[in-house]
């Protein structure tokens, strides 16, 4: 397996520090709101990632944090006369509902900022007993000089920072000791939340976070450390400075990032009109359809998102999901007996099409080329596979591309509403008539959307909403 790893700028063999585990830390989203596209495609390239691992052996220990407390949640828990609190627990349930829909694997640990807090306060007094960190007026900032090695990851010198660097202050930094010097801990101010420390009341900073619950998790030193190519520099070349400062070993073997999400060519942006959540794209697309797009395209590429795309997406994904009902037709309706000696070959023929999977998936993940194998396997198994075929044979070739479409967590056969679920079918039924009654039409649409893909057909009428199965 090659990976690309970001602090060599080159592949690499990946050699796990233990046979047969993998540790590996990706940076979650700050929950102030519903997540966008943007931070779906980390989620969805390293979940394919973790997904492979497990498919070639692998014992995986995944962790993806919350950050929990933050400028933003904090902005919002104030426009809405709330705490942080409330604001962050109620967006970490709307992502993973968003993650649900995207496929996305829950990870072995979805650590929170806050609940960490006493580890953070930890490593921070080991960096000052280190003299890597001092206590400026309660705030606690870490010594970037000190670091020898700070820039080994983007690369950036740091001499060349400090002359980047703008002469006006910032307000409250007049006791930096050095203008490149990052905050570890910062003091409370009026309605924020805070904890105690030695330094002062106050909350940490966002670079400590991730180095501590990837250090509590995990271990000192992990295997891969990944996410959006954004975190590279200050975020993560921060969280090497200080991981490795206090903890006295490389923090991380490989980096792995994945590239920017444009849309229509251009970058995702709340003012020029073009920002879309994963909350948006569910209202028109099944979020299978989404991660099929994420996957289409190598994730150290830039990812362009446009109507067509998608289109192309949605329509590649129903290749390969009725090319999975053809087979599973077969699987109930074909002869019985065992496989005949030309089904065999077949059967042994079509062991080229996972071997061209395992190689593309092998080159640093590349699904672009992975979902290249599954379409040819899929032409395969539609010319090889007719009604005189046996059952044993079909459900042969259903296994495989169960299998590879499991790997790139693509759902071949959505979980039906069975006879007996008419009450539930009732209840949401009447969540939505609330949903319409209260012009929350976004949530109308969702559960329409959502029984829909369960088999279940609405149809307004004058006496009220009716139901059928599709």
């Amino acid at each position: 397996m090659k990976i690309y790893n970001t602090m060599t700028k080159k592949k690499e063999e990946f050699v796990p520090l233990q046979e047969g585990k993998l540790t590996m830390y990706v940076c979650g989203p700050t929950v102030y709101d519903f997540i966008h596209i943007g931070n779906a495609r980390p989620m969805i390239v390293f979940d394919t990632f973790r997904r492979y691992m497990e498919y070639k052996g692998y014992d995986v220990n995944y962790v993806s944090n919350f950050t929990d407390v933050d400028d933003k949640i904090i902005k919002k828990a104030i426009e809405e006369g709330t705490t942080a609190e409330v604001i962050s627990q109620r967006y970490i349930e709307e992502c993973k509902k968003d993650m649900e829909g995207m496929n996305v694997m829950p990870a072995t640990t979805h650590p929170l900022a806050t609940q960490e807090i006493d580890g953070m306060i930890q490593m921070i007094q080991t960096l000052i007993d280190k003299g890597y960190a001092y206590d400026a007026d309660g705030t606690v900032y870490f010594r970037t000089r000190k670091f020898e090695e700070y820039g080994k990851l983007s690369k950036k010198n740091i001499d060349d920072l400090e002359a980047g660097h703008r002469n006006i202050k910032v307000a409250g930094e007049e006791s930096k000791e050095d203008p490149l010097d990052f905050v570890l801990w910062k003091p409370k101010k009026e309605g924020e939340p805070a904890w105690s420390a030695p330094w002062s009341e106050g909350r940490p900073g966002w670079h400590i976070e991730c180095s501590v619950m990837s250090k509590k998790y995990l271990g000192d030193e992990i295997d891969i450390h990944a996410g959006g190519e954004d975190l590279v520099f200050p975020h993560h070349e921060n969280e090497i400075a200080q991981s490795e400062a206090a903890n006295g070993v490389p923090f991380a073997k490989y980096w792995m990032h994945n590239a920017f999400l444009n849309i229509d060519g251009t970058k995702m942006s709340k003012s020029l009109g073009n920002f879309f959540t994963v909350r948006d794209i569910s209202q028109k697309y099944d979020l299978q359809v989404l991660r099929f797009f994420m996957l289409s395209a190598h994730y150290r590429s830039p990812l362009n998102f446009s109507a067509d795309l998608m289109e192309a997406a949605k329509n590649g994904l129903e290749r390969i999901v009725t090319a999975g009902e053809k087979i599973r037709g077969i699987m109930s309706n074909g002869a019985e007996g065992a496989m005949a000696d030309e089904e065999q070959q077949l059967l042994k023929d079509a062991q080229a099409y996972v071997t061209k999977f395992e190689s593309a998936m092998e080159d640093d993940c590349n699904t672009a080329n992975a979902i290249s194998a599954v379409f040819e396997y899929v032409k395969y198994t539609n010319s090889k596979l007719n009604e005189g075929s046996t059952k044993d044979f079909a459900t042969k070739l259903y296994e495989i591309l169960e299998k590879l479409c499991n790997v790139l967590g693509v759902i071949l056969e959505k979980e039906a509403i069975v006879v007996g679920d008419e009450e539930y079918i009732e209840e949401m039924i009447a969540k939505r008539a609330q949903a319409k009654k209260d012009r929350d039409f976004a949530l109308a649409d969702s559960i329409r959307d959502e029984l829909a893909a369960k088999g279940i057909v609405l149809k307004d009428t004058r006496e009220g909403t009716k139901w059928s199965r599709s």
